[in-house]
């Protein structure tokens, strides 16, 4: 039989024989994904093995709960220096609304003056009263 003639186990291509790996779908190589090691069997010694893997598997929880709480912690943080940010804004426009008021009735604020002259500092000299 020439090497080139179809074979009762495989398909021809380019003069070589492809041959199916039987029992093995959507991997050419007939390996099988997952966590497992290969070969179902279990060593002589297999319940040693689950008290390890049992150990590894608080000792991995423990160290989760560990990151939650501090993933929690930071947040927590973050919501109180935000709150105090947002009373420390609400506040500056509360006086700024008094201020608008204020100069509507035609009175000049308590404290206008003084912050006007305080963000003037602020400004850079390019940008005074332009």
């Amino acid at each position: 039989m020439d090497s080139r003639e179809k074979g009762s186990s495989g398909k021809i291509s380019g003069g070589r024989v492809l041959r199916r790996s039987s029992g093995s779908v959507g991997s050419a190589s007939g390996l099988r994904r997952g966590r497992g090691g290969g070969s179902h069997q279990r060593s002589s010694h297999g319940h040693g093995d689950m008290k390890e893997k049992l150990e590894r598997s608080r000792q991995s929880a423990r160290e989760c709960r560990a990151r939650k709480k501090l993933r929690y912690q930071y947040l927590e943080e973050l919501v109180a220096s935000r709150e105090k940010a947002i009373f420390s804004l609400r506040k500056e426009l509360d006086q700024y609304r008094e201020w608008a008021a204020d100069i509507e009735a035609g009175r000049v604020p308590e404290g206008f003056l003084e912050a006007v002259k305080r963000d003037d500092e602020l400004l850079p000299n390019s940008q005074k009263h332009e």
